[in-house]
């Protein structure tokens, strides 16, 4: 018998493709950041490809910047299904974006992912392993974490430490803390309750969630590639080409 405390694996996930990917110009002066190639496919191509992997169903993609791009380059895209969120007008950041598409959501918690994130499974798929974990009583958010060290591409001084119970707390200033977020999370709508109008972030309603403690955290299996330059691009080209071998 299944854990009624648990979730089954979202049947929809939040894309997030609106971003101005200015840290990797001059490249994306011209193309926007989720279509930039990486060992020869596209990073949202990375990312659709492991979601219907997982049998999700929906994915609702935000677009603002190079917007006509994206949705030309998913038209053709039958699985999952593609469900454009339109920010053309004005960019509502990584809050207010997810707050604009929860009624093309349900009332279910999804995925939620950055089109830009890439990672290599250990294992276990991690999104399957996220699903697993998530319980609805208790969490309103489950966040993929990636070591700070052994990350590809990555050299900051993390986002998050976390307890033994998954439980997570931000890292303070001049603080260094194991954990980075690695942009993928199952999200609860409830998370979204009584969240500002307009354009915010989504750590606005991560840090009332810590507060209220219900912001936990699950570590990567695998390898997480941090692609925030043109420089990293190469970098996960070779991490992948290691993981072929």
């Amino acid at each position: 018998m299944s854990n009624p405390r648990r979730s089954p694996v979202p049947r929809s996930a939040m894309v997030l493709a609106a971003g101005l990917g200015t840290r990797m110009r001059p490249l994306t002066d011209t193309v926007p950041k989720p279509l930039v190639p990486v060992h020869g496919k596209p990073l949202i191509n990375h990312v659709l490809d492991r979601l219907a992997a997982v049998d999700v169903e929906t994915a609702v993609v935000n677009v603002h910047y190079f917007a006509d791009q994206i949705e030309q380059h998913l038209k053709p895209r039958r699985v999952p299904k593609i469900v454009i969120s339109d920010e053309r007008e004005a960019v509502l950041g990584t809050g207010g974006g997810v707050a604009k598409a929860l009624p093309l959501l349900g009332p279910a918690p999804f995925f939620h992912v950055n089109s830009d994130t890439l990672w290599i499974d250990g294992v276990k798929s991690n999104l399957q392993c996220l699903a697993k974990a998530f319980k609805v009583k208790s969490m309103d958010g489950l966040l993929l974490l990636a070591p700070t060290t052994g990350s590809v591409g990555y050299a900051g001084p993390g986002d998050f430490a976390m307890a033994p119970d998954g439980k997570l707390r931000r890292r303070q200033e001049r603080e260094v803390v194991p954990f980075v977020y690695a942009g993928v999370a199952i999200l609860s709508p409830a998370l979204f309750k009584d969240a500002p109008a307009g354009a915010f972030t989504l750590t606005r309603l991560f840090d009332r969630a810590i507060e209220q403690g219900r912001l936990f955290g699950l570590r990567l299996d695998g390898v997480w590639m941090h692609i925030g330059t043109l420089e990293a691009v190469a970098a996960a080209e070779a991490a992948i080409l290691t993981s072929a071998a």
